[in-house]
């Protein structure tokens, strides 16, 4: 009964989030069409020394941002800006802090789009042995933990959905394991995904780096 409720909770988080996602992107299709010109500059002069002049990172220091979707990356960075009324930001870098607070709104919306328009490079798993969990987890979830499968929000090929979840196929997978530490610390690290959090909280350590490594490989 515990893991129904469980499931059941990290559900209703999953919907509302979706239902926030459906009025980001009503909301986006009244803005102003993207530069994309401007957008590669701001890569070129800001970005590029971390995340690479086309988006595709040298290391799993940085994420890879080549063919992530426009509003999820926009949405990401002004989290990383102390928004009206709150104590700290949504997500806690002092490095993008400080790239963020540089930028204005319209220049986050062309250099998101000129990053989703860059083709992202593969990667690849690199622990054969821990394939079949992390298989298991992004498939299936942990039922007995109250885990959803990746799967389920972020789609069999790891290509996200516009606006709700981002891409993550491919993604370096140190990478991804920081993110999902950081999700289950939530306050202090990263605040900003109710369902990421819960789901992250659940996960051991091998668990996540198990499926983080899958997902470096997935295509």
């Amino acid at each position: 009964m515990n893991r129904l409720c469980k499931s059941l909770q990290v559900l209703q988080v999953v919907a509302a989030a979706s239902l926030l996602g459906w009025a980001a992107q009503t909301r986006a299709a009244d803005s102003p069409k993207p530069d994309i010109n401007r957008g590669q500059a701001i890569a070129t002069q800001v970005c590029a020394s971390c995340h690479g002049a086309d988006g595709n990172s040298a290391s799993g220091s940085f994420p890879k941002l080549a063919g992530q979707h426009e509003a999820y990356l926009v949405k990401q960075l002004k989290d990383f800006k102390v928004q009206a009324g709150a104590q700290a930001a949504a997500r806690s870098n002092p490095i993008m802090a400080g790239m963020a607070a540089a930028l204005s709104d319209s220049d986050m919306v062309n250099v998101a789009a000129y990053f989703a328009a860059q083709t992202p490079k593969p990667g690849v798993a690199r622990d054969a042995a821990t394939v079949p969990v992390g298989q298991k987890i992004y498939r299936a979830g942990i039922a007995e933990k109250g885990v959803p499968a990746c799967a389920s929000c972020h789609g069999p090929a790891g290509s996200g959905i516009p606006v709700q979840y981002p891409r993550i196929s491919g993604q370096w997978a140190d990478y991804t394991v920081a993110q999902l530490h950081a999700f289950a610390q939530g306050p202090g690290a990263r605040n900003n995904n109710d369902a990421m959090h819960g789901i992250a909280s659940r996960l051991s350590d091998n668990e996540i780096k198990a499926v983080a490594d899958y997902v470096a490989g997935l295509h």
